[in-house]
């Protein structure tokens, strides 16, 4: 039964008697010291006990304010102020809205928002705006029955809707005001997550609306063409063009929100990551299937992803008994901040530079961005550092806007058609995925409610007076070319959708009299993509535009003339004289676009830029991206040269080529490599082990012929004396560990043999994790099963940080399985050091002649329950932990993962964030990281061609790899032409059983060193 009382908003606090109880016991003290809790925790209660229990008297149902009162609850910054549009019962359920050119607002009503996809109750709305005040008075239904809609866009006359897992085209054909034509675009988008569906779909200058995928992706099909290869778009995002229908996957993938400035560089934001740029497009990428790229997305938020909100409403009544009892361990599921619910980002969604035009100027290009669980929303100013931009906060312990509503739901935000900043409000009273709420609680819960309640609002200067809005339906051609340099970008992208529609080439003539005397460069670049989509976009006019003054105009010239160099070698020719342009931000397109030249045009523009820019990740990108079949030249090339030779910033591009080189495994461009190392003088011989060594990380049979003569010819590489020398070094503990660790890299570029012999002495207990680690690495390069032998005999010496590699060393190949189950049968290795982790994926192991032994020897293995040992530690809570202590076990066990003072790698979450949840969050964490895992945390299993099976977080994906991350910051990167199958387990990538190295002490100390991190 769903609880029918009302409670007021406004007495929702800390201070309230109804709820200070539950308050109390789910807050613990966040000394990093005293670690005594405020309250002592609520027992463990058994599930049945739990189940059993009315919740009712501390779920009280949060009453919503009314439209007429919701001014009221905003707090927002002075030089702007807000305002509301539209509310209930003219809209409902409001997640995404567009205009058409004359203003009629659609807005889209995700009323079946959490659980009620499958009775069709969501729907498309047509506002009007019928006395011309600037506010709608009017609502019509133009589509329903609908599931989930998450997103529209207009198109001639019609709609463009993302309801998962279709994209529909809706059309009023008979002029009655609802859509009579629904027909199916694309389908196949996931519907796994209803807080991960396709949404936010942008017209964009290049004529193309783009959309995100968000964080479910999807195999997307075209009903209308049956020959259509299914497009992949998990890990990133899609764009389309509306008259050709034509879909192509692009770089991007993030959960909720995307948004480009005016200079076409895309943001992108996620629950847990809340301003991230999307650095460069997936069709370069994928020219390359031997190039193993970096994430696309990269965050660039200065106070980190998961950073500080300061929100005005208080946290929800059910939040607070839900991490209660998850504390307590009645319930499964992460607790949420020990008390603190609240505090950082979450729940971020729908990140929006600003592009109006009547804010005050410093909100110009801004990125806003809302926390959805939190009310409130966040701007951020941007500064461009190199390639890269730096996202900073501007208010100081404050926000743009908060409310005290907890029912007000920033879901979405958009540039409107007076230049205003709206905030599209769904208006719930909870939002939450469903799955994650207990259902002791949910039951005195209404997951719809305010599913027939919305807002619309707008942010707007103090003397903004609204009036009738703008109506270019009827717009001459003339009219609409004019609007293309207008300061608001809603004027702009219309009016350039309107010409891509109409297909008016006589608009070309207007757009090129004034293209050339413009001095505004959003207009200039407008103008050429609109020239573009009318198929009159002249090489003489991109040579133009490459000569501008401005970069980004230059750029935009450059990125369009793609097209347009098979026919005009004057195109191609003035492109080649950017190579020395003084932005880097036309360097780095260049570099994307020269790939389209011909390999004899390309290769030395491409090499100057390698030598001037390679020390730069995106630039070596870029480069690489356009060398998909000559890598092997210029990388000869480049090693012709003395100072790029002695450089160390470009010796990963070095590296990247070499690997080029080796994976396409070519005779002739092997012996090139060679040949060019040959001429390097004899002194230079560090230059010839950076070659090798990108040359072996490919694997390629013909380089390990070539440079060390496996073949019985004479080698490159004296191997015998360079593994002599590499010995000693390794072995020499007076050394730098840095030196020690890269001669032993070298072991596995020679015989297996040598390897083998030297694996003992480095695999000792007298050697630093650094140098069993590096010998584990350089065992784990050979295909044949022994290199187990050594690890398994030399268990009882590898430290506890080094077991963990070790275990994942051990299960790469199937032979090495073998080995590993039969010392458990045989008693020569503990079968009780097999993590849970690593023993399920034994048991569930992809090679059914090991699957049933590793059951029968590990199924009886004693794994103690996570609830257990985390009651057993409860105890911990109450201890006294001295930070410096804290400090070396962090140091020893923890470091491995994550990052604190400079020590250790930041590949689980961070740190900060888990301070802010306090000692109970923490303590559950470490102890059953499994409970509720974070997708992003989540452990995969690929499965590669050649045999290996490699396991990590999914790092990243691109349209050629993907990247798996593993403790100590290692990495897989995996071309996806060498995948055989790839998987989630379900599981985190934190291993279970820490219990077993940290005892109840030490997680004491660990805790309170946690806690009193800056």
């Amino acid at each position: 039964m769903v609880a029918s009382r009302w409670f007021p908003v406004s007495q929702i606090t800390v201070a309230s008697s109804a709820l200070a109880g539950v308050l109390a016991a789910a807050v613990v003290c966040t000394s990093a010291v005293a670690a005594e809790p405020a309250a002592k925790p609520a027992p463990p209660a058994a599930p049945e006990a739990v189940d059993n229990q009315d919740f009712s008297a501390e779920l009280p149902r949060l009453a919503p304010v009314e439209p007429a009162d919701a001014i009221k609850t905003f707090q927002l910054k002075s030089e702007v102020r807000i305002e509301q549009v539209v509310a209930e019962p003219l809209i409902a359920s409001p997640v995404a809205v567009a205009w058409d050119e004359n203003c009629n607002l659609y807005v889209c009503e995700m009323r079946g928002y959490s659980e009620k996809r499958d009775e069709k109750l969501s729907r498309i709305r047509c506002l009007h705006d019928d006395n011309g005040d600037g506010r709608y008075d009017r609502a019509e239904v133009f589509a329903d029955n609908l599931l989930w809609p998450t997103a529209l866009a207009c198109w001639d006359g019609g709609l463009f809707v993302g309801d998962a897992p279709n994209i529909y085209y809706l059309k009023d054909t008979d002029g009655d005001g609802r859509a009579d034509r629904r027909e199916v675009v694309y389908t196949g988008f996931a519907v796994t997550n209803v807080q991960g569906l396709l949404n936010t779909f942008l017209w964009t200058f290049d004529n193309r609306i783009h959309g995100s995928a968000s964080s479910t992706g999807g195999e997307i099909t075209r009903p209308d063409d049956p020959k259509f290869k299914a497009l992949n778009l998990r890990g990133r995002d899609f764009d389309f063009d509306p008259r050709t229908r034509d879909i192509r996957a692009t770089s991007g993938g993030a959960q909720h929100g995307m948004s480009f400035d005016n200079f076409g560089t895309k943001f992108v934001s996620s629950n847990s990551d809340h301003i991230q740029q999307v650095m460069f497009e997936d069709r370069y990428a994928s020219r390359n299937p031997y190039l193993s790229v970096p994430s696309a997305r990269v965050s660039v938020a200065a106070d980190g992803p998961q950073a500080e909100v300061y929100r005005a409403s208080p946290v929800e009544p059910w939040r607070v008994v839900r991490t209660r009892l998850r504390v307590s361990g009645a319930v499964k599921g992460a607790v949420e901040g020990g008390g603190r619910a609240a505090g950082y980002f979450t729940g971020a969604t729908g990140v929006t530079i600003y592009r109006g035009s009547i804010l005050p100027p410093e909100f110009a290009g801004l990125a806003i961005v809302a926390d959805v669980g939190s009310n409130l929303v966040h701007r951020k100013r941007l500064s461009l550092e190199g390639l890269q931009y730096k996202a900073e906060r501007m208010d100081q312990q404050s926000e743009l806007l908060t409310s005290t509503d907890i029912w007000f739901r920033p879901v979405q935000f958009t540039n409107g058609p007076e230049g205003a900043l709206y905030v599209i409000d769904m208006y719930r009273e909870m939002i939450e995925h469903p799955g994650s709420i207990p259902e002791v609680i949910k039951k005195h819960l209404d997951t719809s409610s305010g599913q027939d309640r919305g807002r619309l609002y707008r942010i707007v200067p103090p003397g903004f007076k609204p009036g009738p809005l703008p109506k270019l339906g009827k717009a001459t051609t003339n009219e609409l070319v004019n609007l293309l340099a207008h300061k608001n970008a809603w004027h702009r992208e219309t009016a350039a959708r309107l010409l891509y529609e109409r297909q008016d080439k006589q608009a070309s003539l207007m757009i090129i009299a004034s293209l050339f005397v413009s001095e505004d460069p959003v207009y200039s670049i407008q103008g050429m993509y609109t020239l573009a989509g009318l198929d009159r976009l002249d090489p003489f006019i991109l040579i133009s535009g490459m000569i501008n003054k401005n970069e980004h105009v230059r750029r935009h010239a450059i990125r369009l003339s793609e097209a347009k160099f098979a026919k005009s070698p004057e195109l191609a020719a003035a492109i080649l004289k950017l190579v020395d342009d003084p932005s880097m931000l036309v360097r780095y397109q260049l570099a994307f676009t020269l790939g389209y030249l011909p390999a004899t045009e390309r290769r030395g523009p491409l090499t100057q830029l390698a030598k001037r820019d390679g020390g730069d990740r995106w630039m070596r990108v870029a480069i690489q991206s356009s060398l998909a079949d000559d890598a092997a030249p210029v990388l000869a090339d480049l090693l012709a040269d003395a100072e790029v030779r002695q450089s160390t910033a470009i010796r990963p591009l070095l590296i990247s080529l070499a690997t080029q080189v080796s994976r396409r495994n070519r005779a002739d461009e092997v012996a090139l490599v060679a040949n060019a190392l040959k001429a390097v003088p004899a002194g230079e011989l560090a230059i010839g082990k950076v070659i090798a060594r990108g040359m072996m990380d490919g694997r390629g049979g013909e380089a390990r012929r070539q440079l060390f003569g496996s073949d019985g010819s004479t080698p490159l590489i004296d191997m015998r004396s360079t593994l002599a020398a590499a010995s000693t070094t390794a072995l020499d503990a007076k050394l730098a560990l840095a030196k020690r660790t890269e001669a032993i890299s070298w072991f596995s570029m020679g015989e297996l043999s040598a390897a083998l012999a030297i694996a003992p002495q480095l695999l000792d207990s007298k050697q630093p994790a650094e140098v069993q680690l590096a010998m584990i690495s350089a065992l784990d390069e050979f295909r044949e099963g022994e290199v187990a032998r050594p690890v398994i005999a030399q268990w009882s010496a590898l430290s506890p940080r080094v077991k963990s590699a070790a275990l994942d060393m051990l299960m790469t190949r199937s032979d090495r399985v073998g080995l590993l189950l039969d010392a458990v049968e045989a008693e020569q290795f503990p079968a009780h050091e097999i993590d849970p982790a690593h023993a399920a994926r034994l048991m569930s192991g992809n090679d059914p002649r090991k699957r049933p032994k590793a059951q029968q020897l590990l199924s009886a293995t004693k794994v103690a329950r996570r609830q257990d040992v985390v009651d057993a530690y409860r105890g911990v809570l109450k201890m006294s932990g001295d930070p410096a202590r804290g400090k070396l076990v962090f140091g020893k066990i923890c470091a491995t993962c994550h990052r604190a003072e400079n020590v250790g790698f930041e590949i689980g979450p961070n740190l900060s964030t888990m301070k802010s949840r306090g000692p109970e969050a923490i303590l559950l964490n470490v102890l059953d990281p499994s409970r509720e895992v974070n997708p992003q945390f989540v452990n995969y299993v690929c499965l590669t061609t050649d045999g290996r099976s490699l396991a990590g977080m999914l790092a990243s994906e691109t349209a050629t790899s993907v990247t798996l991350k593993r403790a100590e910051n290692q990495q897989d990167t995996v071309l996806r032409i060498d995948i055989d199958e790839l998987r989630g387990t379900g599981a985190s990538i934190m291993p279970e059983g820490l219990e077993k190295q940290i005892d109840q002490q030490s997680m004491a100390d660990v805790i309170a060193y946690i806690m009193q991190l800056p």
